[in-house]
């Protein structure tokens, strides 16, 4: 599949999250010819363990996350960050999960927003919202180079692709401005052939992100 990199807007210090920097962003996306192609939704679950007898051992994950991709209706993805494993499931799995009651839903983050075609790539601006709150937690970006599936080989050009939104979104004169983080895949067995879970990965840096803003 296609390389993907994920972005988050990272504010400027004293500044607050608002609707209109996502505005923004869309009316880049359209300044540089991009095609309208519809919304799309992404679902990041935090699972914590249901402990029914406080005084076993616990011998399993202390928590996970859990992605569902639009792209990918029929499957599910898990990433335990701590032992840097990440695994893709059917779908069906969360009906499993559900039975065995073995682990809860603590929150689940929303990610949704308009995607554009710009040439060979693909480009998707979107809000992060609590599944049960329409509060803004953040602001990401999607890119997607549609011709390549080498990490390494297309690492130029969304460098170069990067750049010039940057440059774009600078002219807006906005408290912040995005940033790419990129995981060391590796640790999680993943060669340089991107695949879905490398998404899941990604997703997961951006919810460690999250998290670290929201305690400073």
């Amino acid at each position: 599949m296609p390389v993907k990199w994920i972005m988050h807007w990272q504010h400027n210090s004293g500044a607050t999250l608002s609707s209109q920097i996502l505005m923004e962003a869309s009316q880049c996306a359209e300044s540089i010819n991009g095609v309208k192609e519809g919304r799309w939704k992404s679902t990041l679950t935090f699972y914590r363990p249901v402990l029914r007898d406080q005084s076993l051992p616990t011998e399993y994950a202390k928590d996970f996350l859990g992605l569902s991709l639009q792209e990918k209706p029929n499957k599910y993805y898990f990433i335990i960050r701590t032992s840097q494993l990440v695994v893709e499931a059917d779908s069906s799995i969360l009906t499993i999960m559900e039975k065995l009651q073995s682990y809860k839903n603590r929150v689940s983050l929303n990610f949704e927003g308009l995607q554009y075609r710009i040439g060979d790539f693909q480009l998707r601006v979107g809000k992060i919202v609590s599944s049960n709150s329409e509060s803004l937690r953040g602001i990401m970006m999607e890119v997607e180079y549609l011709p390549i599936s080498s990490i390494m080989t297309s690492r130029r050009v969304m460098e170069d692709f990067f750049n010039m939104w940057k440059e774009l979104v600078s002219m807006k004169s906005l408290p912040g401005h995005f940033m790419h983080i990129e995981p060391n895949f590796s640790e999680y067995g993943l060669q340089d052939t991107y695949s879905s879970q490398h998404t899941a990965v990604q997703y997961a840096t951006i919810m460690a992100q999250l998290i670290a803003t929201g305690r400073n």
